[in-house]
């Protein structure tokens, strides 16, 4: 009896980032000119291994989560494109999946890209080419 419990309870802690979270996430774009200020009325491309999306600035759109960077290309007529790359991260809940829900669990979050997450807003300079997270972007902000 104790044994089907455990293997009840591990089955339905499987998959927790996916139960919790999901596999999709809502992203809000927003575009700026080189000056810094607002430029709306962009249209924007964002793109991952999951597939593409579109939105005109500002706006918000629902992705699918992925373990790959996401790609965020905009262009507005008399500016030259914008582009972002926001880094994918594993979310805190992805350790805590693998201790509860298991091998299974972790891997359906892996492989559904729930156990992952992007920044909330993503802001794209016209003109420019930008990282956003991770060491990349890091190094942007110390030139």
């Amino acid at each position: 009896m104790l044994r089907i419990i455990v293997t009840s309870a591990l089955l339905l802690l499987g998959g927790c980032a996916s139960i919790v979270t999901g596999q999709n996430q809502a992203l809000s774009v927003e575009t700026v000119a080189e000056a810094g200020s607002s430029l709306p009325g962009a249209n924007c491309k964002l793109m991952n291994d999951k597939g593409s999306w579109f939105v005109t600035t500002p706006g918000s759109v629902t992705v699918t989560r992925s373990y790959n960077d996401i790609n965020v290309t905009c262009t507005k007529e008399g500016h030259n494109a914008g582009v972002a790359t926001a880094k994918s991260s594993t979310k805190a809940m992805a350790a805590g999946n693998l201790i509860f829900g298991g091998v299974i669990g972790a891997a359906v979050d892996a492989g559904t890209g729930a156990a992952f997450d992007y920044p909330s807003l993503i802001q794209v300079i016209m003109g420019k080419t930008r990282f956003i997270g991770g060491e990349q972007a890091q190094q942007e902000e110390k030139k």
